[in-house]
């Protein structure tokens, strides 16, 4: 059994979370997290992340913790999403850079603000269930940080 790891970044900006809003011609939005497979080059998950982070919305980020992994059974490969909590130090979108934002079979993706409060998260199709869950479930704690 091939196991394929992936990072994920719950971005926390002030008293907002920064997702990524994606969509098809033809389907429904949906929002996730900023992140991506880990590549051979990268020195470890952290590493990968940070790559991630820059390549997809042009952003640094600060100290990271890993908060959540989710675990994707395949019949080949197994995908192990690694999610780690992060603020956001800046963004600049014309810093974004990679494969993704040229090829077409990614479709849009867009980042996103969304207030750090419960009923704005609710709103949201956030993918994946588990990670909506967790979100849900720290929404209050982060922003009594």
């Amino acid at each position: 059994m091939k196991v394929r790891h992936k990072v994920r970044a719950v971005l926390l900006d002030g008293d907002h979370l920064v997702f990524l809003r994606r969509g098809w011609p033809g389907a429904g939005p949906y929002w996730t997290t900023v992140g991506g497979s880990v590549e051979p080059d990268d020195a470890d998950l952290e590493a990968a992340l940070r790559r991630e982070v820059m390549e997809e919305i042009g952003a640094r980020i600060g100290p990271v913790t890993e908060a959540l992994s989710v675990t994707e059974p395949g019949g080949a490969t197994t995908v192990v999403e690694h999610y780690f909590l992060a603020d956001l130090l800046d963004m600049r979108l014309d810093r974004r850079h990679g494969p993704e934002l040229d090829s077409p079979d990614t479709g849009d993706f867009e980042p996103v603000r969304v207030a750090l409060r419960v009923p704005a998260v609710t709103a949201l199709d956030l993918q994946p269930t588990e990670l909506a869950e967790y979100v849900l479930e720290h929404v209050s704690a982060w922003r009594a940080r």
